[in-house]
C-alpha cells in the first residue's frame, strides 16, 4: 500500500474483501488524486456543510495557528463519505421529481449502504462492466433502483450518465422503472417482482463456488468474487427468499451477503399490518451468520464493521439486518408515503436545507466525489490486469483447465457439440419422451462442460440426473454439476436464472412436472425478459400421465407459458423431436426454452419427423397429396402427434389427402418466413384440425375458422393413462370421426 495517500488508508486497506485478503498496491496515480487541493476542497465542502464538526487535531508539537493543525484522517473520511451520501440523496430527489415518477422511499434510506459498497467494498471496472472476476450485486428491492443507477453514474459506468438520470422511467432511457439486465450495463439481474433478487443472488454465489472448486489451484486462485444482495421487507415476506435462502446455508454459500432494509413499511403501511416475526431469527435458524446494524445513518462505520464480520466467516452466507428511515430527510421518513412519488416544493426546500444544498442547482455532484469514486474505479482496473495476469500463469502451469476455462468464459459451446445428441430409429424400443430427454443431457453433458442444473426433489422421475457428475455439495464436491433442489420449484428457477447470467458458460437445466411450472411462472417470466438461457425440463406434460390425476395433470400450462414473450415451449413427439428441442434449448443462449415430455412411452422415432427440423418450429411429417393440396391438415404436438399420424393412415387408406405436421414450438414456427408457415399450412386449405391434451387456447390461429381444435377443456381425472384419454376423446378412433364430420361438410 505505499502508494497510497495516508489520509485514505484506513480505507483502503481494510473494506474490500480483496485487500483483506490480497493486499494489492492501488494505482500509482491515486496519490495525485488526493493532492493537497483536492483535501483542501473537501475542507471547504466540510465546514460548509457541517460547520460544528472538529476536522482536526492538534499536532504533536502543540503549536496553537490553525493552518499547523492536523486532520483526522479517519474522521475525515467519514465525513467525506457522510457528504458523499448526502449528494447521493440529493440526485435521488432531483430525479423523481424531475420524472415525476419513481420510488424514492428504499433509496433515500439505503443511501449509506449503496455508496459504501460502490465507494469501498465491492471489486469491479467500470470500463469492463463483464469482467468476469468482479464482484456481482442484485437489487432485489427493485422499486429502489435509483440508487443503484446514481451509484453506477458515480462510479464511472458510461450507461448512466446525468442525462439519464433526468430520463427516469422515461421511454427508451438507460433507468427504467426497475432494473433491466439488458438495458443497463452495470445491472446484473432483471429484478423487481419481489423476492426474485434473493434467488437470482444464491445463483450467482452458487456459479462462483462451484467455478471456484473446478478450477482454483492453491497458487493460482482464479475465481474469487462475492456476491452482494440488497433484500427490503416485501422479499422478506415472498414465499421465495425462504426458499432461496434455505438453499444458500444448506450450500454453505460463504461468499453471499444478503442486506436487509429493515425500514418497517410496505406500500399499504406499516410492516405491523402484516408481518411481525424475528427475520433475524429466522436465517440464524436457516444457517445463516446474522449481524444487525441499527445506526447505520449516524454511525456508517458499523456497516463497516458488519462486512468485516462477512468477510470472516468461512461456512455461512452472512444476512446483515441495518435498521433504516424509509424517505430519509423527507417529511415522509418512516411512512409508506415514502415508498412511491415525488417530493412536494415545501418538502423539497426542507431536504435540501437538511443537508446545506440550498443554493445548488438540481442534478448537482461534488466534483471532489467523482474524484473518490474514480479511485475506486482505478483500483478496479488493477484487478483486472492482475487478474489477468493469473489467468497467464494459470494457462502457462494448468492448460487443460485453462483451455476449459477459456471455453466457458466464451460461452461454453464446444464447435460441434450437436452432433453428440442421440439418434433414433424406428426399431428402437418405445420410451416416454422423458426417457429420450435422459439420454440427450447426458449425452450433452460430455461434451458441454458448463452443463448444470438438477430437479425439484423428482430427479428420478422427470430423468434429469448427469450421472457420474456428483452432486453440488460444500465441502464435499462443489465441484458437482447436478444440484439437488429440494421441493423449492420457485428457488430453483430463480437460481438457475443467477446462474445463467454469471456470465461465466454455465448452462442451468431446471426440472419439475409441468403443472408445477405454475410454482415458477414468475421466475420463468423473468429469465425471458432478462435473457437468460435457462432450459427447463417438464415432464408429466398432460393429462395422459393418468393415476396422479386433475392435480398433476397439466391442462392450461402450454397455453400460458406459449404467452410469454420470448420464451421457447417445445413439445417433442418422440426421440428425434425430443433431440431436436435440446438442440434448439442448447443453441439459444439468450433465451429460455422449456421442453415438454411425456410420462407415457411413444415411438422412439415416427416415420418423418426430424431432429433438424424442430427448430423451424412446424414442419411437414407426412403428405400423400403429392403435387395437389390436401384436403385436410391434422396438426399435432407430442403423444398425440402419433394420433394424428394413425388417423391420417385410417383416411388415405379411404382416398383422402392427408397432410400432417408436427407444431412442436409455436414461437419457433412464428418467426419463419411467411413464404415457409404458406408452404406448411396453405391458407386455401381451410379443413384443419389439432390435436393435443392441452387447453385449446391459442389453437385457433392455426386451424382458422373453419378447423377443429381438440383438446381439453376441463380437469383432468385419475385413472389409467389410456383410460383417461379415451375419457377426453384422445384415441385414434375419436380423431379419425372427428376428421371424416370435418372433411364431410
Amino acid at each position: 500500500m505505499a502508494n497510497s495517500s495516508a489520509l485514505f488508508r484506513p480505507y483502503t486497506t481494510l473494506l474490500s474483501h480483496k485487500h483483506i485478503s490480497q493486499s494489492p498496491k492501488l494505482c500509482s496515480n491515486q496519490t495525485n488524486l488526493f493532492h493537497q487541493d483536492h483535501k483542501l476542497s473537501w475542507k471547504t465542502e466540510l465546514k460548509k456543510a457541517y460547520p460544528h464538526e472538529k476536522l482536526t487535531t492538534q499536532n504533536r508539537n502543540n503549536i496553537k495557528k490553525d493552518e499547523t493543525l492536523e486532520l483526522d484522517e479517519e474522521k475525515f473520511q467519514e465525513m467525506v463519505d457522510k457528504r458523499c451520501v448526502d449528494n447521493v440523496r440529493m440526485l435521488i430527489l432531483d430525479s423523481v421529481n424531475h420524472a415525476k415518477a419513481g420510488h424514492p422511499g428504499m433509496a433515500l434510506g439505503m443511501a449509506e449502504v449503496g455508496f459504501y459498497l460502490y465507494r469501498h467494498v465491492m471489486t469491479y471496472n467500470p470500463k469492463n462492466p463483464k469482467w468476469f472476476n468482479r464482484d456481482r450485486f442484485v437489487l432485489s428491492a427493485g422499486h429502489g433502483c435509483l440508487l443503484q443507477y446514481v451509484c453506477l453514474h458515480l462510479a464511472g459506468f458510461q450507461s448512466v450518465q446525468i442525462e439519464d438520470l433526468q430520463r427516469l422511467c422515461k421511454l427508451g432511457s438507460h433507468t427504467p422503472g426497475h432494473p433491466e439486465n439488458v438495458v443497463t450495463d452495470g445491472i446484473e439481474v432483471t429484478t423487481g417482482p419481489l423476492g426474485q433478487g434473493v434467488a437470482n443472488a444464491v445463483g450467482l454465489a452458487l456459479a462462483e463456488a462451484h467455478l471456484a472448486a473446478r478450477f482454483n489451484k492453491p497458487d493460482a486462485v482464479i475465481v474469487d468474487h462475492r456476491t452482494y444482495c440488497i433484500m427490503g421487507d416485501g422479499c422478506a415476506m415472498e414465499g421465495i427468499a425462504h426458499e432461496a435462502a434455505s438453499l444458500a446455508a444448506h450450500w454453505k454459500l460463504n461468499k453471499l451477503t444478503l442486506i436487509y432494509d429493515d425500514n418497517h413499511n410496505t406500500i399499504d403501511g406499516g410492516t405491523d399490518l402484516a408481518f411481525s416475526e424475528n427475520i433475524s431469527a429466522r436465517f440464524e435458524a436457516l444457517g445463516w451468520n446474522t449481524i444487525t446494524v441499527n445506526d447505520v445513518h449516524e454511525n456508517i462505520r458499523s456497516f463497516k464493521n458488519a462486512l468485516h464480520d462477512a468477510f470472516s466467516e468461512t461456512g455461512k452466507p452472512t444476512f446483515i439486518r441495518v435498521k433504516t428511515v424509509i424517505g430519509k430527510l423527507s417529511k415522509k421518513e418512516g411512512t409508506s408515503k415514502a415508498h412511491h412519488g415525488t417530493f412536494d416544493e415545501d418538502d423539497t426546500r426542507h431536504m435540501r436545507g437538511e443537508v446545506c444544498w440550498d443554493d445548488r442547482e438540481p442534478f448537482h455532484v461534488i466534483p471532489m466525489l467523482y474524484k473518490e469514486m474514480q479511485v475506486k474505479a482505478e483500483s478496479g482496473e488493477l484487478f483486472e490486469k492482475e487478474w489477468l495476469s493469473k489467468l497467464d500463469y494459470f494457462q502457462s502451469k494448468y492448460p487443460d483447465d485453462a483451455a476449459q476455462l477459456k471455453l466457458l468464459l466464451s460461452g461454453g459451446m464446444v464447435p460441434g457439440w450437436e452432433y453428440s445428441l442421440p439418434k433414433w430409429s424406428t426399431s428402437d424400443p418405445l420410451d416416454a419422451t422423458r426417457g429420450y430427454s435422459e439420454k440427450c443431457l447426458n449425452y450433452l453433458a460430455k461434451v458441454l462442460p458448463g452443463l448444470i442444473g438438477g430437479s425439484a426433489d423428482l430427479a428420478t422421475s422427470n430423468k434429469a440426473y448427469l450421472h457420474g457428475y456428483k452432486d453440488f455439495q460444500q465441502p464435499k464436491s462443489p465441484w458437482g454439476r447436478n444440484i439437488r433442489y429440494g421441493v423449492r420449484e420457485h428457488a430453483m428457477a430463480g437460481i438457475s436464472n443467477g446462474i445463467a447470467l454469471h456470465g461465466s458458460g454455465l448452462i442451468p437445466f431446471a426440472a419439475t412436472f409441468l403443472t408445477f411450472s405454475d410454482y415458477m411462472k414468475n421466475a420463468i417470466r423473468l429469465s425471458a425478459l432478462s435473457h437468460a438461457g435457462v432450459i427447463y425440463i417438464m415432464t408429466h406434460d398432460s393429462i395422459g400421465l393418468g393415476e396422479d390425476g386433475p392435480t398433476h395433470q397439466p391442462v392450461e400450462q402450454l397455453a400460458g407459458l406459449r404467452a410469454v414473450p420470448r420464451l421457447l415451449v417445445l413439445r417433442p413427439a418422440d426421440g428425434n423431436e425430443t433431440a431436436g428441442a435440446y438442440k434448439v434449448a442448447v443453441a439459444n443462449r439468450d433465451r429460455p426454452s422449456l421442453i415438454a415430455l411425456s410420462r407415457q412411452k411413444v415411438a422412439a422415432n415416427i416415420e418423418g419427423t426430424s431432429a433438424d427440423e424442430v427448430e423451424r418450429g412446424g414442419y411437414i411429417v407426412s403428405d400423400n397429396s403429392g403435387n395437389s393440396l390436401p384436403e385436410l391438415i391434422l396438426i399435432g404436438t407430442g403423444s398425440e402427434l402419433c394420433l394424428c399420424e394413425g388417423s391420417a393412415n385410417v383416411l388415405r387408406s379411404e382416398g383422402k389427402k392427408v397432410r400432417v405436421v408436427s407444431l412442436v414450438c409455436w414461437k419457433l414456427f412464428d418467426m419463419q418466413s411467411e413464404e415457409y408457415k404458406e408452404n406448411v399450412l396453405p391458407s386455401c386449405v381451410a379443413k384443419r384440425m389439432s390435436v393435443e391434451a392441452g387447453s385449446p387456447i391459442g389453437w385457433r390461429e392455426y386451424v382458422g375458422d373453419r378447423g377443429v381444435v381438440v383438446g381439453v377443456r376441463d380437469f383432468g381425472r385419475s385413472g389409467a393413462y389410456l383410460d383417461t384419454f379415451k375419457e377426453f376423446g384422445f384415441t385414434e378412433e375419436n380423431v379419425t370421426k372427428i376428421a371424416k364430420s370435418l372433411l364431410s361438410n
